[in-house]
């Protein structure tokens, strides 16, 4: 192998896959990123056995092959290098990188040892806008599971509905549901919640579309030069649909930055109590009490459109994540009693809706 790559072409790409190779795994090529040449361009992946991410950039080649070498080492390396034209050749198991001012080699494995990801059979295919994936994976991939206990909460739940493919992730405590837009394919699968924020991380603002193929058991995601592959969470998705009301006794619509902030605010005061906080609707406002009884209380209100009145606790850290994950000014707190699941959602961010769990005061 030999050939010539630019250094922020080269440092770009190792950014986009290194963070995937498993320096704690078993299997020391695992801790690598694989090289190699194909069509004429330069292909860079790594992978853990559940997420692989591949990377291609366009090189100047003039002896094509493959080898793998220490991800963090090449990332940090290639990273610190000043920007030009890079030289990469193969010697023996070693990839010498020559530039104008560096020489360095570094000791690599060969490639044949690479584990390959199964190609994806029997699949099926379909496209979204690139800002509209990555702005709805942002909304909800905070909510799904971090507890291995029951995997599929682990996950993010693509499925189609209506003609209409929606991304869900849920906890059991707060779940967050955003519309990806319109597929005439049929569409459902379970993709790790981990895989499903390299993506996130993938998108960049200048893509344009990404494209989904999927089969039982693997998801393709294809962004620009940059494909993702990762396997599904077996299991069934909660039929989460039952949770949501359609109907609401209490209706408050108000300023998004404001019930932010009195939220916020509030809790400093709910620490001691788990982030349990209490909101009260009634004529005109909205309100949140917290009480530390070390510390002291605290009451913060907000002006609100009302419909209805009660009062309901929430954990104020599910409050402030969903009200950060909305983008538009107005949002409206939406539920029916103390014990019932509340909504928050938005005329101005149409597709989202976010339901938080009370707690029981």
């Amino acid at each position: 192998m030999k050939l010539q790559v630019t250094q922020e072409n080269l440092a770009k790409a190792l950014s986009t896959v290194a963070r995937v190779a498993n320096t704690r795994n078993t299997l020391p090529i695992l801790s690598n990123v694989l090289l190699q040449t194909a069509d004429n361009r330069l292909s860079i992946s790594a992978t853990n056995l559940d997420i692989a991410i591949t990377h291609r950039i366009g090189s100047k080649i003039e002896k094509t092959g493959s080898i793998t070498v220490p991800a963090r080492l090449m990332q940090d390396f290639v990273s610190s290098l000043p920007e030009g034209i890079l030289n990469l050749e193969l010697v023996g198991n070693k990839l010498n990188i020559t530039t104008d001012q560096y020489k360095s080699n570094i000791n690599g494995i060969a490639a044949d040892d690479f584990p390959v990801m199964p190609a994806i059979t029997a699949n099926t295919s379909w496209k979204a806008s690139a800002p509209t994936f990555k702005k709805a994976l942002s909304k909800i991939v905070f909510a799904a599971s971090g507890d291995d206990a029951r995997p599929v909460l682990t996950g993010v739940y693509f499925h189609e509905l209506n003609g209409e493919v929606l991304a869900v992730a849920t906890d059991s405590y707060r779940l967050a549901e955003c519309s990806l837009g319109k597929s005439k394919q049929k569409v459902e699968f379970l993709v790790p919640a981990s895989a499903a924020a390299d993506l996130l991380r993938i998108i960049s603002d200048g893509d344009k579309e990404v494209v989904v193929t999927h089969d039982d058991q693997q998801v393709l995601f294809q962004v620009g030069d940059v494909t993702l592959v990762a396997r599904l969470i077996e299991g069934n998705y909660p039929d989460y649909k039952k949770l949501i009301p359609t109907k609401f006794a209490t209706v408050a619509k108000l300023n998004r930055a404001d019930f932010l902030n009195v939220a916020k605010v509030s809790s400093l005061f709910a620490r001691e109590s788990a982030g349990s906080i209490t909101i009260k609707i009634e004529d005109k406002s909205i309100s949140i009490n917290a009480i530390a009884s070390q510390l002291g209380e605290n009451t913060a209100s907000a002006e609100a459109e009302v419909k209805g009145g009660g009062e309901v606790t929430l954990n104020s850290r599910y409050l402030i994540d969903a009200l950060n994950a909305f983008s538009g000014e107005q949002v409206e707190f939406c539920f029916n009693g103390k014990l019932e699941p509340c909504i928050l959602r938005s005329s101005d961010d149409p597709g989202y809706l976010h339901l938080i769990m009370p707690l029981r005061s």
